[in-house]
């Protein structure tokens, strides 16, 4: 008798999703919602644009190029509106620009560029810094001496003829003072002084140093000057004699001049 078992299946598991999966899923299913949502708005439109007369009546009916046309020109005859407006308030304007121009900025910044030029630089430069001397110094004075004081004799001193009391008699004789004796000295005398004194040391300076720099002796110059060629030409231009329409012969033209009342209005 045979007890074994009959094999039983493996159980199968499943593979779990993965997150990434998931979100990758869900965002194709809103993609294909919103795709539907409008295929079906579309849709909607269509028929009602089918079953509405007067809405086919208040379009071309698939005639895009003359509604192409009609918009362009529409469009176009807009910006030549606006375009011929900006063109008037120009040309009334012109000559209270180019007077505002001309005064203002080109000769303005001539003369402030000529003035620069002349101008100079004054300023004090605070300095802080140490000087180390080393020299010799001489000198030479004389120094006088008054003082009392009292010396020791270095060795036995002998002297001749001095004079000594006994019983109140002056008594001539010969002393020898011994080695150390102390002897009460008045010196006044002057010493000639003439050496020389050796100088090492450092010596801080701080001090403020004034300047005075002419702009035109410095490498500004050239650059001012190249600046007031450049402008030159223009300020030659807008300083030109033409102030007003009637300097313009096209403007003072009898088939010409309404034109110019009309651009620059009446000067």
């Amino acid at each position: 008798m045979d007890n074994s078992e009959p094999n039983q299946p493996e159980p199968e598991f499943e593979p779990q999703p993965v997150p990434e999966m998931e979100s990758e899923s869900y965002l194709n299913e809103r993609i294909k919602k919103i795709l539907d949502q409008i295929k079906s708005w579309f849709t909607r439109a269509r028929e009602h644009y089918l079953h509405s007369p007067r809405l086919q009546k208040t379009t071309y009916q698939g005639k895009y190029l003359p509604a192409f046309w009609t918009v362009a020109c529409i469009l176009s005859l807009f910006f030549n509106v606006i375009l011929i407006a900006i063109l008037l308030t120009f040309g009334r304007n012109f000559f209270t620009l180019k007077d505002q121009v001309a005064k203002g900025l080109i000769d303005g910044t001539s003369e402030n560029l000529a003035m620069m030029d002349k101008a100079h630089i004054v300023t004090s430069v605070p300095v802080r810094t140490e000087i180390k001397l080393q020299d010799t110094l001489p000198v030479v004075f004389k120094l006088p001496i008054t003082q009392s004081t009292q010396l020791t004799l270095a060795q036995d001193t002998r002297i001749t003829g001095a004079y000594i009391y006994l019983n109140n008699t002056a008594v001539v004789t010969d002393l020898t003072l011994p080695a150390r004796t102390p002897i009460q000295v008045n010196i006044n005398m002057i010493i000639p002084v003439d050496t020389t004194v050796p100088i090492s040391m450092t010596v801080p300076v701080s001090m403020q140093v004034p300047l005075d720099i002419a702009v035109n002796q410095t490498d500004l110059h050239q650059s001012i000057v190249g600046l007031q060629g450049v402008i030159e030409p223009y300020k030659t231009l807008v300083e030109s004699t033409y102030t007003s329409p009637s300097d313009f012969p096209i403007c003072t033209s009898w088939w010409s001049g309404w034109m110019s009342a009309i651009f620059f209005g009446r000067q």
